[in-house]
């Protein structure tokens, strides 16, 4: 079954008449109930509240503000589904390089993670989409980093001590928030292949759920742009 660069299913040719009277509105409700639920899970956060002590630099005051650290439950975006992806790619090219060899690892490799469609290829895809998960956000967010920042500028988080505490309460609010987004995105993922599983591979889903949480998503950041430049300009003399 071929695949697309974002890992979702792609079904070149679609059997004329083939399709069952609910396919079409059963393919809206579903499309539906999934980008209510990307929206849902985007904007999604951990907001860690932090206070600064006030200082006294020179004459002036600074600090006793209080702010907050936003973690998304999809901290690490679409990469961990371009990864595994990609790396699933790899048996499949093996395989066509030794397309006229009978040995029995390109049987297994044809049997288990080519068509797509396998148990134990959703089974992998799905581990390796949690693996890059909690790997990209462990390369991306550094709690030790953020703790010293917080304590060289007097900042706090309210009941946990600077240094130290407040690098493992990071820590452990991170691993507790990835796991969900992880696993969401995993589900996402599988989406086309159960589809296909489901409803038969002579059906057309137009949208993989990789695609659709890149159309969201890139929605999303449009609208808080546009968000931002109308709250930087003052238009009352305009609008009277």
């Amino acid at each position: 079954m071929p695949r697309d660069m974002f890992g979702d299913v792609v079904e070149p040719s679609i059997k004329v008449g083939s399709q069952k009277w609910y396919t079409v509105p059963l393919s809206i409700i579903v499309h539906t109930a999934i980008i209510a639920a990307v929206i849902f899970i985007e904007q999604a956060q951990r907001r860690i509240p932090v206070q600064y002590a006030r200082r006294m630099v020179g004459r002036k005051m600074f600090g006793g503000s209080s702010t907050y650290i936003p973690l998304k439950v999809n901290q690490a975006g679409v990469i961990p589904v371009i990864f595994a992806s990609s790396l699933l790619y790899l048996p499949a090219m093996a395989v066509q390089f030794n397309a006229n060899s009978t040995s029995t690892w390109v049987e297994w490799i044809n049997r288990f993670f080519v068509s797509g469609s396998h148990p134990v290829y959703m089974a992998t895809f799905f581990l390796l989409i949690v693996f890059f998960t909690y790997f990209y956000v462990s390369i991306t967010f550094n709690p030790t980093e953020v703790a010293d920042n917080m304590k060289k500028y007097g900042g706090f988080i309210p009941g946990i001590r600077a240094g130290k505490p407040t690098e493992d309460y990071l820590s452990y609010v991170l691993s507790r928030i990835t796991l969900p987004g992880s696993l969401y995105l995993g589900l996402i993922a599988l989406i086309p292949l159960i589809a296909f599983v489901l409803i038969g591979a002579d059906q057309n889903f137009p949208f993989g759920g990789t695609s659709i949480l890149i159309m969201v998503g890139v929605a999303l950041d449009t609208v808080k742009q546009i968000e931002s430049q109308l709250q930087q300009r003052n238009y009352e003399g305009f609008l009277r």
